[in-house]
Parts: C-alpha cells; structure tokens; sequence
C-alpha cells in the first residue's frame, strides 16, 4: 500500500434536506439508513480499505461531532479528526486538510470525499480511486471525478469534458452549477457532460499552489500559520483564526479557475444521497411503489411514498400518493415527494419561528 496516499472524508454538514431524521444533533451521515449497521459514514471508510493506510484517513467535521466519529469509527486516532470551530464550507476545510497532511507528509497524494454518497458498485469505485491516484502521482493536476448522468438532475452541477488526456481523464471546459431542467435534457443529450460528484484528487502541494493563486484570501490564513501545522499548537491556531476564513466552496475557489483541472469520467453506481427523493429511488420498494424505512404501515390504496418512522408507532394510510411522511419524537413532516427540493426552506422557516428547538 502507498503511504504517500491520504483520504480526506468532510463529515461536518448538517443534512437539512433530510429533516427531520437528519438534525444537528445526529446528521444524515451518521445514520444507517438502509439496515445494513453501517452508516453513511462508515461506509465511506470502508470503502478506503486497502487503499489508503488506515492512518492516513483523515475526518474534517464541526467540533460539536467528535465524539460521534469515535463511536461510530473507534479505530481513528483523536490525531486524523479535524475539527472545525466553524463552518466555512469546503475550501477552508480542504485547505486546513492539506497544509496539515502536508506538514506530516510533503509527498502527500490526497483524495477528499464527502460522507454522504452512495456507491452501489463499490469495486469499480475502488478502480476509479486507484486511477485517479496513479494520474495525479504523474501530473501536476486537480482532478474531479465527473459522473455519467442518467437522467436531466437538476440538484447536480455539471461538469463538461474537453480534450481527452489518457485513460478516462480528460480535461474540463466548463462547470456549470445547478442547470433548469429544459438545460439539463440538454447536456444529458450532447455526452459532454458529467455530474459534479464532488470528489477530488491532488498532491497536497499542488492544491495548497492552486489556493494561492486563485483564492488568495483563503490560503493567507493557512500560509501565515504553517508552522504550526503538524505540531502541539495547530489546534490553538485553528482555533484563533479558522472563522476568519471567507466561506467559498472549493468549486468557486479553485476548480472553476485553476488552469490543470482534470475530470476521470466514471460510472459506479454513484449518487449524492442528499434527499429523501435520492433515498426512495434507492430503496427496495413494495408492489405499490412505497418505501418503509424499518418502520411498521399499513397502506391502502397508497402508492409510491416513502415513510420513515422512528421508534414503535404505528402507521396506517389510505389515498396518499407521492408523499415523504417522515416521523421522529417532536417533529412530523408530511411533504409531496415532488416538493422534497423545499425542506429547507421549509427548514429556515421552522428555525425563524422556534429557533433550534425542532432541529
């Protein structure tokens, strides 16, 4: 196994879309929503196995979640957890990821994945991993993994290919963020498209160049403080200047601009499980279309609902088509499945009238 190679896995949202299962307190990554005793997380790290030393798995999160990456991942050391006093979205957190991983390892070769994806073929994953590694370990590049669409989503962005490198690398003309849907019929049609996945690959020295050239303002914080990565004071650092950081995503920071971006075009099997829409198109379904997420219903003439229910209550329905009934202890959500792109909305507006009560 290469020890030069790093995973970064960014476990520090909060998952509103998947309200009220997913709050503040225990978000969508730390659950097991599929029975398997495995959660989003946990499969995200098993994933790794046998391509990345277990050593060299790195979590990034929210200070308030440590303690559940413990539990549910017992064999990280308190070192590989990041914790940010913060949340400044994803380029300040992968650029405090790669000036630590690379104060320990000026080598360093780094994947940075989000804690919240499917992947139903998880071989051909590990294959693409495997490649993308191979690509950046003999060029100077930032790759994205870009996903072969199968229907016009309009909750990705887009990736479009330009000229082919070697292999499935090629690289990228354009990003374009969330596309309407008459766009996204058209970028499924042209095949120079691919979903933003949200996956990257580079060496640890070539993001932290690519910072700053084209989002000086974020890497400024972590260059003025280098020599306190990889020792006792990081954390003291952190602490004192991480919410000083603008919060800009990685895509608008860098990919959009940098001049040695790459996509490897795969097809795994992936899907950015980030809404109950994304949760019943891939759950196991009754005669009639609906999901039970390990919960008790009994429907009649209903059809095509997902219905998710803690503990030991009961669930009887008759009429209800296309809905999302999603119940915990102090909060019901009843929404049509073809509105689920307004739970967080409907989120902020719980939050304006009750505060954090209900999240």
């Amino acid at each position: 196994m290469n020890n030069n190679r790093y995973c970064v896995i960014m476990c520090g949202g909060v998952g509103s879309r998947f309200w009220p299962f997913s709050k503040a307190e225990k978000p969508k990554q730390f659950i097991d929503f599929f029975g398997t005793g495995r959660s989003l997380l946990q499969m995200a790290f098993d994933r790794m196995e046998g391509i990345v030393p277990t050593d060299n798995i790195l979590l990034i999160t929210n200070e308030s979640y440590g303690p559940l990456i413990k539990e549910q991942l017992p064999e990280i050391k308190d070192s590989q957890i990041l914790l940010e006093p913060a949340r400044r979205n994803t380029a300040p957190c992968i650029a405090w990821a790669a000036y630590h991983i690379k104060a320990i390892n000026p080598d360093a070769k780094m994947m940075v994945a989000p804690s919240d994806h499917l992947i139903l073929n998880v071989e051909k994953f590990r294959q693409s991993v495997i490649s993308a590694f191979e690509f950046i370990e003999t060029h100077d590049a930032l790759v994205t993994m870009g996903i072969k669409p199968s229907r016009p989503e309009t909750g990705y962005g887009y990736i479009q290919v330009g000229e082919q490198s070697e292999g499935n690398f090629s690289s990228v003309k354009t990003f374009t963020e969330k596309p309407n849907e008459d766009l996204a019929r058209v970028f499924l049609q042209s095949g120079e498209f691919f979903w933003n996945s949200g996956m990257f690959f580079w060496r640890a020295d070539s993001i932290i160049r690519a910072l700053n050239d084209n989002a000086p303002e974020v890497n400024a914080i972590f260059e003025m403080g280098k020599e306190h990565f990889g020792t006792d004071s990081e954390v003291e650092y952190i602490n004192s200047n991480f919410e000083a950081c603008p919060s800009i995503s990685i895509d608008f920071a860098v990919m959009e601009k940098a001049p040695n971006v790459y996509v490897e075009t795969v097809d795994f099997g992936w899907n950015d499980l980030g809404t109950w829409r994304s949760l019943y198109d891939h759950s196991p379904k009754n005669s009639e279309g609906n999901v039970t997420q390990n919960c008790k219903a009994l429907m009649f003439n209903s059809h095509n609902n997902i219905i998710a229910i803690k503990g030991d209550k009961l669930l009887v329905t008759s009429g209800l088509e296309g809905y999302i009934v999603a119940d915990v202890d102090d909060a019901l959500l009843i929404v049509p499945l073809e509105e689920e792109q307004k739970i967080k909305q409907y989120v902020n507006e719980v939050k304006s009238l009750y505060g954090d009560k209900y999240l």
